[in-house]
């Protein structure tokens, strides 16, 4: 291996192992924009975001976006999560990533719908007849690059936001993740990533505003006051996975890998998978993740843990070209409602 890339990975591992000890149960709860943790794309929600060292295409945008630079050439995806189906909330997706020489870029766009409010004052606790929707997104431009087919890097630059018509809350973010590829048919793969790395959010706006009379010697007049907003960090965390693909002949693989998650405002995870394929036809996920030192179905336990399956169907547009058309489907259980479900369709051209 050229000693470029040994340099590489020394520096991509030592940061990992640096931020091992990050998970910090005693921060529970300390950031915000916990949204940045969903993931709203199919193929990896079904392996739970195990698939730091293998993911691709347009899902690496949100894994590991050094990924996103083994894409063949354009790719265009959408998709589409029920967030605790039955709680009425969801996610919409839409990427776009197109190979550019030995990279490739990419956009992509995330936005939260949590539903709408009942509008309520101090003097109508009841409500005012008027709702409110909040808008809860993140847009995020990346850039990858892949060396000699065997160490990939890669950065997305990120812009989140939550708001109101009248508070908003707003910050840059940073991910940034590596990839390792070797073995005889290039079936071992180790990745690393570093996502939501940024600048802290605070809420501001005329709703923080209050009109209070001000008494003076001579006569009374009003003056407007405005609270200030605690601010908060974003919910960094820290991936390290590997895998391993089994060849069992030209036409069918068996992947198995495992993904550790240092979390900095929460407690740390680790996970397990696997994943058949067939050719760039069909897919098959299953993957389990647990929380250190939580109880699955407490109030200290995360969402982000426990049994996740899905699959992946592909058609080619027309025979004898690389154009395909898929459909993603994953499932993520929950202690909670019922369940986590993520749909999404590709275009790859």
């Amino acid at each position: 291996m050229n000693n470029k890339y040994t340099l590489l990975l020394a520096i991509c591992s030592v940061l990992a192992f640096q931020s091992v000890e990050a998970g910090n149960p005693d921060r529970q709860g300390e950031a915000g924009a916990n949204q940045l943790l969903i993931n709203p794309w199919a193929r990896s929600a079904g392996l739970h975001s195990l698939n730091t060292s293998m993911v691709t295409g347009t899902d690496a945008m949100y894994m590991n976006v050094a990924g996103l630079a083994r894409i063949d050439r354009m790719q265009l995806s959408v998709g589409h999560t029920r967030y605790l189906e039955g709680a009425d909330l969801s996610l919409n997706a839409l990427s776009y990533a197109q190979r550019m020489g030995s990279g490739a870029f990419g956009i992509s766009l995330v936005s939260f719908d949590l539903g709408d409010f009942i509008t309520t004052t101090e003097d109508t606790p009841e409500g005012t007849g008027a709702t409110f929707s909040p808008s809860y997104f993140n847009l995020g431009v990346s850039y990858a690059h892949v060396f000699s087919n065997k160490v990939s890097v890669g950065a997305t630059a990120k812009f989140v936001n939550e708001s109101i018509s009248n508070v908003g809350a707003r910050a840059f973010a940073l991910d940034a993740g590596v990839q390792y590829v070797t073995g005889e048919k290039d079936n071992f793969k180790f990745g690393v990533s570093l996502r939501n790395v940024g600048s802290r959010m605070v809420y501001r706006g005329e709703g923080l505003s209050k009109a209070l009379p001000n008494p003076g010697p001579t006569f009374v007049y009003p003056n407007t006051y405005y609270e200030r907003g605690a601010s908060y960090e974003l919910p960094s965390q820290l991936n390290i996975g590997a895998s391993y693909d089994f060849l069992l002949d030209r036409t069918n693989r068996v992947t198995v890998l495992g993904n550790f998650t240092s979390n900095a405002f929460s407690r740390d995870q680790v996970g397990v998978g696997a994943e058949y394929g067939m050719n760039k036809t069909f897919a098959l996920r299953l993957g389990y993740k647990v929380e250190f030192d939580a109880q699955p179905g407490s109030t200290e336990a995360t969402l982000d843990s426990g049994i996740s399956a899905g699959f992946s169907a592909s058609l080619p547009l027309r025979k004898g070209t690389n154009n395909r058309l898929s459909l993603d489907y994953a499932y993520r259980q929950t202690n909670v409602y019922q369940g986590i479900h993520n749909l999404g369709v590709r275009l790859d051209m």
